[in-house]
């Protein structure tokens, strides 16, 4: 089975598909990110579903490539081989979605001739079910329940043992094309494209995207991958962003922390907004900010911490016994448990979030979410104080977690400001009193003399990388004692190779069993904090080794094993990529910034995309 690493995605802005070095899609859900999958091997062997399209030999001995890479800065993936008798290329992408859903596979010869071979495994509901299978004049068309799939190519096919293969020679100069087309098996077969015009159309729409950020300075490229990678991972019809595309890719190689994440955090609303406002992305910011007024819309006392693609509540958590998992990492999970668990710190992030888009809008504009932020504030009021499950989502016991404090002030803190820098109504001085009283009780519980450093919980000794956070959100100052004392405690006692674990899983605290790697965005944020407290030099180093962590077109999933050197955790993960934009913003400007700063403020990392986003009116 391919590494975490060994793949890269493609994708149509609804869906995406990711490609092995091997040449074999093993992994894509249609229509959507969070349908069931046509294409499973990821998660099984190759009967779960796949597409190997690869030199006859190589596809025999499930060898990798020579070398492959983005098409420039667009996601059209470039995988190429070099073989005794010629080399190749295969060209895949999707077109961003028009009528249907388009996988296409160009072959080129460029050089000699060289035998292909190719093997569709078409299983429907997560390699549960095998379509019904007619050849016609331009391919093959299969149908199963409410799915039907259509393959048009002019290379021979074959089928047998359920699957279609096809074995052909390219030689130098020609081109090769395969289209997999999918719509609901009760419409009419959708219209065939042409998938080199088709290919054209994909460059151009990427090159224009990114065309528009105006990222400068040395870590240009990083940045810029990344925000292909987020744009990859929006669902274009609603704004929504998933955390990744993936689900059940293991936290620990065999071991049962798998989970879902083809849905939308709220916790991410505000690292997303920061990083697109921060490349120019005004679009994409404000579709992402009506989405997340759109899902948290109705009783405050019912804000989730997860939401569906469309804004959807219920994500019932199931297991798929079927499968095996990647390395045998079970159970294969659908859905997310964790979806109404009480996390007091996603009121702060909203709030936190959306306090980011108003310092941006014009002066004076009308603030349509405003009434719905009173009453999110309101709740948490008398909330705040409760125990909850906290930001990494524990199934253990609840309890007084200090980030979930500090967002909590995060909270009182934008809103007073709101009232009294936007002049926006609502009780100021209660809040006020609010955040003081709020801060007062983390000073006191959330801080360990004896660690000289904030701790996971109330009366706890146990550490957490969310603590890094405290000078980030504006809690307490990078000069703050504290501040330094939480850094060189979590550095001692929460790192492994000098990269950040979330807490340490050995306490128990979280309910769960087994082990994890580190945390890819703890490990950024653990950049920002040494840039904050005047450990540039070493801020920078961390930086460009995380930046290695990389595969090879540039994606990190959520997690890193620094004993066998491997991605864990599902793939490409958000929440490893916002961090990554952060840390190259604040390198290089030079100093770490809280996120209350004021984006007009001229030393704020996203001035330079302040004044676009003051002409959009979904900021208003």
């Amino acid at each position: 089975m391919a590494r975490i690493e060994d793949y890269a995605i493609i994708g149509d802005l609804n869906t995406a598909a990711l490609v092995g070095r091997s040449g074999s899609i093993d992994w894509m859900c249609l229509p959507r990110f969070d349908s069931p999958s046509c294409f499973a091997a990821l998660l099984h062997t190759p009967d779960a579903g796949r597409w190997l399209l690869a030199p006859a030999g190589a596809a025999a001995a499930q060898a990798d490539c020579t070398r492959r890479y983005y098409r420039e800065d667009t996601l059209v993936l470039q995988t190429e081989w070099e073989v005794d008798g010629g080399s190749v290329r295969v060209t895949d992408f999707m077109p961003v979605r028009d009528e249907a859903v388009d996988l296409v596979r160009i072959v080129e010869g460029l050089s000699g001739s060289v035998d292909m071979h190719m093997e569709l495994v078409l299983r429907f509901d997560y390699g549960s079910v095998v379509p019904w299978v007619r050849h016609s004049s331009h391919g093959i068309s299969a149908v199963a329940g409410p799915d039907s799939a259509y393959l048009t190519t002019h290379a021979p096919l074959e089928g047998r043992d359920k699957k279609t293969f096809s074995d052909f020679t390219v030689r130098a100069g020609q081109k090769v094309p395969f289209v997999l087309r999918w719509a609901p098996s009760h419409e009419p077969e959708p219209r065939r494209i042409d998938p080199l015009r088709a290919l054209e159309a994909t460059e151009s729409f990427w090159l224009e995207w990114i065309a528009r950020s105006e990222i400068t300075g040395k870590y240009k490229e990083p940045v810029e991958r990344s925000l292909i990678t987020l744009k990859a991972l929006t669902y274009a019809p609603t704004g929504g962003i998933v955390a990744a595309a993936t689900t059940s890719l293991p936290e620990q190689i065999g071991g049962p922390r798998n989970w879902d994440y083809r849905y939308c955090w709220l916790r991410d609303a505000t690292l997303t907004l920061q990083s697109l406002l921060a490349a120019g992305y005004t679009e994409e910011a404000a579709a992402w900010r009506d989405w997340l007024l759109r899902a948290i819309a109705g009783d405050p006392s019912e804000l989730q911490i997860v939401y569906g693609l469309d804004g959807a509540r219920r994500l019932p958590e199931a297991e798929i016994p079927w499968l095996s998992g990647y390395e045998g990492s079970q159970p294969v999970r659908t859905g997310n448990a964790a979806a109404p668990q009480l996390q007091l710190d996603v009121w702060g992030e909203v709030l936190d979030g959306l306090s980011l888009t108003r310092a941006a809008a014009p002066d004076g504009a009308v603030d349509n979410s405003w009434d719905l932020q009173v009453a999110l504030m309101e709740y948490l009021e008398g909330a705040w104080d409760q125990p909850d499950n906290g930001l990494w989502e524990v199934r253990g016991p609840r309890q007084h977690f200090t980030h979930s404090k500090v967002m909590a002030w995060v909270a009182a803190d934008r809103m007073v400001k709101g009232i009294r820098t936007s002049g926006l109504p609502g009780p100021a001085d209660r809040w006020a009193a609010l955040r003081s009283e709020i801060h007062n009780d983390v000073m006191t519980k959330g801080f360990d003399e004896d660690l000289n450093s904030f701790v996971q919980a109330y009366g706890s000794k146990e550490l957490d990388a969310s603590l890094l956070l405290v000078p980030r959100v504006g809690f307490l100052p990078h000069r703050h004692p504290r501040v330094a004392g939480t850094v060189d405690a979590i550095q001692r006692g929460l790192t492994e190779d000098g990269m950040v674990m979330r807490y340490r899983t050995q306490s128990g605290h979280d309910g769960l069993p087994g082990d994890e790697g580190v945390f890819l965005a703890c490990s950024f944020w653990l950049v920002d904090a040494l840039l904050g407290i005047g450990r540039s030099a070493e801020a920078t180093a961390l930086f460009e080794r995380l930046l290695t962590l990389r595969n090879d077109v540039g994606l990190l999933s959520e997690e890193w094993d620094p004993r066998t050197h491997r991605q864990l955790g599902n793939t490409p993960q958000a929440f490893s990529h916002f961090p990554l934009i952060h840390s190259a913003l604040q390198l290089h400007h030079g100093a770490a910034h809280s996120s209350d700063t004021p984006l007009d403020h001229p030393k704020h990392p996203w001035h330079a995309s302040s004044s676009t986003l003051r002409n959009d009116p979904r900021f208003r």
